[in-house]
């Protein structure tokens, strides 16, 4: 008994004056938490007791974080809390759909099993999640790379020809008097648009934060061109496959609605799974309040749920639904990527070529003018 005390002074206290990081900061990548669910289903099915487990699986823990939380994991289940509970205590590091499947494995007693379970629904999320990081790095990177270029060419290059031009004293075309009417506001009101820029930037990001502010974007994310179906596609996908791997793991369907809901990502899908459970409470079908919003759940999607309802394999049919539609995802990313590409080459081509033109047209007017 005295021992324990001494550990959990050892891995509190003396780990915070250290300067160690504090457990409830801590980050966690998913591809750590996908290869920690592994480990632990593979040596509780080998018959290792839990927590036994849990302290290698501790003391392998390279992300310092993640062993703080570990060992605070450690120390509640020594002292006799479930593992569900103790892992609920560090919502950052174990979401609810981590912590209800676990709490269903140790009432079902095929904890590893779940375990195997959820770490694939973590690789499949974690898939989802690089197919749609590829799908905007390209379009981001070259925004960027336009905005620099232009940036840098209105507030170094311009004034330089506007020196040149004004010792000329030549009258130049409109689209040159344009550009460098706007390189000179640019370079002489810094002050205002600068401030500016980072004020409206600031605004947006608070208001999105607020009801009104997060509902106008999850929405615009969902309906917005040519990004906007991906998003949709995702969203199906992430609810099917959420849905099913926790009530193929035992959780009670209005928990597993709740916790879909939650873990949505999106707004609008949260309040309609809410709709679809408050449904389900009263007795009535889970697809029905679904298959009232078309434009956010397609009517295939819906009608297998119906069919799933009806025929006891809803679980058997949201998997099919999930993987159809990562399926459908990966295809929208290939399409997109092959599409974007040329679109924002011809953008730059645009705005540059045409910044470049505005430049040099007084030039090639002299140089006519100048032969004949």
């Amino acid at each position: 008994m005295a021992d324990q005390p001494a550990a959990a002074k050892k891995s509190g206290g003396g780990l915070m004056s250290m300067g160690a990081p504090s457990a409830k900061n801590a980050k966690v990548k998913l591809q750590e938490m996908v290869i920690f669910t592994r480990q632990l289903a593979t040596m509780i099915g080998a018959g290792i007791p839990l927590l036994e487990c849990l302290e290698i699986l501790t003391e392998q823990a390279e992300n310092p974080g993640f062993k703080a939380v570990l060992e605070q994991v450690v120390l509640e289940v020594r002292g006799g809390t479930d593992l569900s509970s103790a892992m609920a205590q560090h919502p950052r590091v174990f979401e609810d759909i981590y912590v209800n499947m676990v709490r269903a494995g140790e009432v079902s007693g095929q904890i590893d099993e779940i375990l195997v379970r959820l770490a694939e629904y973590q690789e499949a999320s974690a898939k989802l999640r690089a197919q749609i990081v590829s799908a905007m790095t390209y379009p981001v990177i070259s925004l960027c790379m336009i905005f620099g270029i232009v940036f840098f060419l209105l507030l170094v290059i311009v004034p330089k020809f506007k020196e040149i031009f004004d010792s000329m004293g030549v009258d130049l075309p409109w689209l040159t008097k344009m550009l460098l009417a706007l390189s000179d506001w640019m370079v002489t009101k810094w002050f205002i648009w600068f401030p500016a820029a980072f004020g409206i930037v600031f605004a947006l990001k608070i208001w999105s934060k607020s009801t009104v502010g997060k509902r106008f974007f999850h929405w615009l994310f969902l309906f917005m061109p040519v990004f906007g179906p991906l998003f949709k596609k995702v969203a199906v996908s992430r609810f099917a496959r959420t849905f099913s791997t926790l009530i193929s793991s035992g959780v009670p369907i209005l928990g597993a609605l709740e916790i879909v809901a939650a873990t949505s990502g999106n707004v609008l899908i949260e309040e309609l799974v809410m709709e679809a459970s408050e449904s389900v409470r009263q007795g009535d079908t889970l697809a029905s309040p679904l298959a009232a919003k078309p434009k956010l759940f397609p009517p295939m999607v819906t009608r297998m749920i119906a069919i799933g309802e009806k025929s006891g394999a809803l679980e058997a049919l949201l998997l099919k639904i999930s993987e159809f539609y990562d399926q459908q995802v990966e295809t929208a990313v290939e399409q997109l990527t092959s599409l974007i590409e040329p679109i924002m080459i011809c953008v730059m081509g645009v705005v540059v070529g045409g910044m470049v033109l505005a430049i040099f047209l007084p030039i090639f007017e002299m140089q006519k003018a100048l032969q004949q």
